[in-house]
């Protein structure tokens, strides 16, 4: 690609000036990013060495934790060093490669949340076939399938902005470099390349939301003709922290891009992208550790063990 433009750098101006609201920022993402990043990785060291959470749904469950730290990483730790160091400006290259990250790991958790959903449409409605169909090959490939799927997407996203000549102003109304503001700083018309991207993430959302609704609409046909209302109960037990993460995913996404940017920048143009950054990576593993016994005995064990992860080894 060729990229023509006059900006070497963009200064991104955050949430304010002033110096005693910037360490408020500093703070704040600080608090965030190590309450994201101990609840996330803790779940990584659980199912890792503990030999009874090595199945699909956890192997799946460790992937969606490494996700969220990634995704929370691309965005908060820069934010934090411009607002501790009160230097703003981030390259042009480096912008983008951001926004490439930022877009990835998101789409890459939506792709990552289908392959769950098909993980637990397998384990109730054909349990009989489970372990043949999710063996440890087929989970590799399905995960590095939702990696790989989000970052082609990136590419196509970023790559059609990345094109776009920028002659100035370089002053991005946001903490990072996020899609809408950093194309109305292009000197161009960009209206194609928004459709372009409209049209790119409604297809992308369209196929992982449909896989999802017709995966959950076979597990609930399946459920309701479980005689017990334990085994019920049990199973809807697996689904439900899946189906509330969804939730949340498709609310908070649907908040962050159903307001285009005006050129008079709002406060919510920079409080709607921050929540979109930091809640997923700190609620996610709260919803699946909260509903999940073999999560909270793995927890207690460590506990009693006095977090003394050696003997897992």
């Amino acid at each position: 690609m060729t990229n023509q433009t006059s900006v070497t750098e963009f200064r991104l101006l955050g949430f304010s000036v002033i110096t005693e609201l910037q360490i408020l920022h500093f703070l704040v993402f600080l608090f965030a990013y190590m309450a994201a990043f101990m609840g996330n990785f803790l779940i990584i060291v659980l199912v890792t060495f503990n030999h009874h959470l090595h199945s699909p749904m956890y192997f799946f469950l460790k992937n969606m934790s490494f996700l969220d730290l990634c995704y929370i990483s691309a965005t908060v730790l820069k934010s934090m060093v411009n607002a501790i160091m009160h230097c703003h400006s981030i390259s042009f290259h480096s912008c983008f490669l951001q926004l490439f990250f930022f877009i990835m790991f998101g789409t890459a958790g939506l792709a990552l949340l289908t392959v769950m959903a098909y993980d637990r449409y397998l384990a109730i409605c054909s349990p009989l076939r489970y372990r043949t169909v999710m063996n440890t090959r087929a989970c590799v490939q399905m995960a590095a399938g939702s990696w790989l799927s989000g970052a082609l997407y990136s590419v196509l996203h970023v790559g059609n902005s990345f094109s776009l000549p920028f002659c100035g102003p370089n002053f991005v109304h946001q903490f990072f470099c996020d899609l809408p503001p950093l194309l109305q700083l292009s000197c161009s018309d960009t209206q194609p390349n928004k459709v372009h991207n409209i049209v790119l993430a409604l297809c992308y959302g369209f196929i992982c939301f449909t896989l999802i609704f017709v995966s959950y609409i076979h597990i609930f046909n399946s459920v309701v003709r479980i005689p017990s209302a334990e085994g019920r109960n049990k199973a809807f037990s697996t689904c439900l922290p899946h189906l509330i993460v969804v939730s949340l995913f498709i609310s908070i996404g649907f908040f962050m891009y159903m307001k285009q940017n005006s050129r008079a920048p709002s406060t919510q143009d920079m409080v709607v992208p921050a929540l979109c950054a930091i809640v997923p990576p700190i609620l996610n593993h709260i919803i699946y550790s909260l509903r999940n016994k073999e999560i909270k005995a793995a927890l207690r064990k460590v506990k009693r063990q006095g977090w003394n992860m050696a003997t897992y080894f």
